[in-house]
């Protein structure tokens, strides 16, 4: 087993045109203490900071995704009589998930093995899921007398409806990845072997396009939920003006009227 401790929390690779996130505990099933959030979150800052990168890759290191919180340190014995986990998930939960949405640059996830509790919750905030058949998603929150977080409540109601939302966090039993792709959870399961090339040959096609109408993208679907019908048309008149504007639609036009590939730069017009 790895010395987790010894190893960087979290490993950040700068690769042509996007970056591959991997979260480093094996040894824990990158169950999340406060250095391996640290380290995340300064990782995805570094990505959205940086022009070259245009699209993200997260995965987790060995023999699965994240189990979740590193109950070690949210140890009850330890915390006092009346630990506050609302602090956590306001302090570090809460904050990766808003982030990992606020990106205006996709996100693929590749989910490689368990992802339990939050590590499941965060996959699902990611903008692009893939998992290894053998994969799992696990709401494990109800085992521990606590409630989903990190947006699973909402990921769940809102992918799955009401009825497969509770039974899931109620029972805690897990969904592999055949099923949560059949029920819209995810997007596609994969064989565990091809997971990484597949992930990355996504990432690669999403580095390449046009990244600010990507984020515009990603901006219209989220706002969706919350909006009726007006509202969602008004916006994507707003989003659709602003694209309309760059320099990726007018060579998106004329590579399509020349019958070439588009070359696109992924810069909103300056």
């Amino acid at each position: 087993m790895a010395d987790d401790d010894a190893a960087p929390p979290v490993l950040h690779e700068r690769r042509e045109g996007y970056a591959l996130v991997t979260l480093n505990r094996p040894g824990r099933l990158n169950a999340f203490n406060v250095a391996q959030h640290e380290a995340l979150m300064a990782a995805l800052k570094d990505c959205a900071a940086d022009a070259t990168c245009r699209a993200v890759l997260l995965t987790g290191a060995g023999r699965g995704f994240c189990a979740g919180q590193d109950l070690g340190d949210r140890d009850p014995a330890m915390m006092g009589d009346e630990p506050d986990l609302g602090h956590t998930l306001q302090t570090y939960y809460n904050p990766l998930v808003r982030f990992l949405r606020a990106l205006d640059k996709p996100v693929v996830c590749a989910v490689n093995g368990v992802a339990a509790g939050a590590g499941a919750n965060i996959a699902l905030a990611c903008d692009i899921v893939l998992a290894a058949r053998s994969a799992s998603f696990i709401q494990a929150f109800a085992k521990i007398a606590l409630v989903p977080d990190s947006g699973g409540t909402w990921w769940l109601t809102r992918h799955l409806g009401e009825a497969r939302a509770k039974a899931l966090a109620l029972t805690g039993e897990p969904i592999g990845a055949e099923q949560a792709a059949d029920w819209g959870l995810i997007w596609r399961a994969v064989d565990d072997a091809a997971l990484m090339t597949e992930a990355t040959a996504l990432a690669e096609r999403l580095a390449s396009g046009p990244t600010h109408a990507y984020g515009l993208i990603k901006q219209a679907i989220q706002a969706a939920a919350a909006n009726d019908l007006d509202a969602q048309l008004d916006l994507e008149r707003a989003l659709q003006r602003e694209a309309g504007r760059s320099d990726d639609y007018k060579e998106g036009v004329s590579a399509f009227l020349e019958k070439r590939k588009a070359v696109f730069t992924g810069r909103p017009r300056r």
